[in-house]
């Protein structure tokens, strides 16, 4: 049964493999971005969200998933860090966030059995040198998720998927050469980096019917980062 599904920020990335994915299994894609971007089809119907401005959204009457994509990687050492930096980090990762909830929420309702995943870091569960500011929003935004998932139960299901480093255009400058992408593989346990198709997949099933027994979880495809050690 094809599902209606918002999908945030969806416009590269993750969030464009998660597009593909729900486009290619027949479910409606409700699509909004600060642009296009390689959208395809749906290009021509995104509606516009700036994370950095978000303004209310108008969604169909009824919404069985909601998908946030936005986020930043604004890496600097902590006395560096201007408040301006933090708020940024706050307000594309956390504000955006509740403000595209907010504007969805009648609408998840509606659907009596919806799923909403949002996107954290494994800089949160593993500290990092000069994570602090997106550290502390996304973990705002798992506290938040874990939240809702009691409020909102049973009727929406809430739960946060938290990659580790991942090919995408986001992660462009940490992966620029072959020197940084070895380096940044040889970090992770399973010797490699994440691609964006395979956060994609565990997002296309949090968001259908095979985890209707799943919320307030925060599941972490990081490589091993976040739980393994190594030796040798």
């Amino acid at each position: 049964m094809p599902l209606d599904i918002a999908v945030i920020g969806g416009n590269t990335g993750i969030g464009l493999s998660v597009v593909r994915l729900l486009a290619a299994a027949g479910h409606r894609v409700h699509l909004a971005a600060r642009s296009p971007g390689e959208a395809g089809p749906l290009a021509a119907t995104v509606r516009p969200f700036d994370a950095d401005e978000p303004a209310g959204l108008a969604w169909p009457d009824r919404l069985d998933g909601l998908a946030y994509f936005p986020g930043t990687i604004a890496l600097k050492p902590f006395h560096r860090m201007t408040d301006e930096d933090f708020r940024r980090d706050l307000q594309v990762n956390f504000f955006g966030a509740v403000e595209a909830l907010r504007s969805a929420l009648p609408a998840l309702k509606a659907s009596g059995s919806a799923s909403v995943v949002l996107f954290s870091t494994v800089a949160v569960a593993q500290g990092m040198p000069m994570h602090a500011g997106i550290a502390a929003a996304k973990g705002a935004l798992e506290g938040l998720a874990r939240s809702l998932a009691a409020e909102w139960a049973p009727v929406v299901r809430v739960n946060v998927v938290a990659p580790g480093l991942t090919d995408t255009p986001l992660a462009a400058a940490l992966l620029a050469d072959d020197a940084r992408r070895a380096a940044a593989a040889k970090r992770h346990p399973l010797q490699r980096v994440g691609e964006a198709g395979q956060a994609a997949e565990l997002t296309a099933w949090l968001l259908g019917p095979g985890s209707v027994f799943m919320t307030g979880q925060v599941l972490r495809p990081d490589g091993g980062l976040s739980a393994v050690r190594t030796f040798g």
